[in-house]
């Protein structure tokens, strides 16, 4: 089998015997490879990533302004002196220097390699996808910061707080309230499997589900107009509602996907290294609810 380096970065194909002349010259692949085998199939997949919030590329700190307070527009006759009126900024604060990364290593055989029937390729981008993408997405929903890592959407200072109550509809539209008195148009739900099937099997007056399904896609369901998200990423018990725009994520413009040809010689083994670096903010935390179970409910 021959490895050919520019089908790599159409196909991510594995073939052999200039693998080890390639690699050597350039361990690390090109930025539109790594576009192709990991970022934009993890855009994808991660129910984060996927939701519409603004992605900023950037591998340094990112400091983003945002207005804390407004002016007063005051009616004012011909010829009379405009009032002036201070407003105060703040900032958005992503990607520290000390912020950590994601990495992974990836071994297989080189009999594997050789005697794979199914391409070895497509196994390993889906497994690369789905452990990057389970790793990030569980840091944005509920990462604590910990460690240099990601401080998830539920623990981001300033959102608003209600009440999930999975046998009443009305803790789901006392949520919507808070998000439109702070002038939120909200744009997902994001649900546990358990809350999520809790909720579907409520009934309105009509004896239709609350949960109404769109049949214009599949598998997707909105609540109160809303879209929702599943995943297990969320405890039962716990759920958000938010303005995806307004949450910020950095991702790193350089993550690297390495072929380690030589690392495992002596097993004659060969193995993919994988490191992706991102952050999360909220640019207006007031648009993101998070809402979690009364004790004892």
């Amino acid at each position: 089998m021959v490895w050919h380096h520019r089908g790599f970065q159409h196909s991510f194909s594995w073939k052999v015997p200039i693998m080890a002349e390639n690699t050597a010259a350039n361990p690390e692949l090109l930025q539109e490879q790594v576009s192709n085998i990991l970022i934009q199939p993890l855009e994808s997949e991660s129910i984060i990533l996927n939701s519409g919030v603004q992605i900023f590329d950037t591998s340094s700190p990112l400091r983003i302004p945002k207005l804390v307070s407004s002016s007063d527009p005051a009616w004012t006759a011909e010829g009379a002196q405009i009032t002036e009126h201070d407003v105060d900024f703040d900032e958005v604060s992503l990607m520290p220097t000390d912020r950590a990364s994601v990495k992974t290593i990836i071994r297989f055989t080189n009999e594997l390699l050789r005697q794979s029937v199914i391409g070895l390729d497509s196994v390993l981008k889906t497994r690369l996808v789905s452990d990057v993408s389970r790793k990030l997405d569980t840091a944005f929903l509920t990462g604590d910061g910990a460690t240099n890592s990601v401080t998830g959407i539920i623990n981001q200072p300033g959102v608003q707080q209600g009440v999930l109550d999975t046998a009443n509809p009305d803790s789901l539209l006392d949520a919507l309230a808070l998000a439109h008195a702070a002038e939120v148009t909200p744009n997902r739900w994001i649900l546990s499997g358990d809350d999520f099937f809790a909720l579907r099997k409520l009934k309105d007056g009509d004896n239709k589900y609350l949960i109404q399904s769109d049949m214009t896609a599949d598998a997707a369901y909105s609540l109160f107009g809303v879209p929702v998200t599943v995943t297990n990423k969320l405890a039962a018990g716990k759920a958000v509602l938010a303005d995806m725009s307004q949450v910020a994520v950095a991702r790193d413009t350089n993550p690297t996907v390495t072929l380690l040809s030589e690392r495992y010689a002596e097993f004659d083994e060969q193995a993919i290294r994988v490191t992706a670096r991102f952050d999360l903010g909220l640019l207006h935390p007031e648009g993101v609810v998070v809402l979690t179970a009364a004790t004892g409910a």
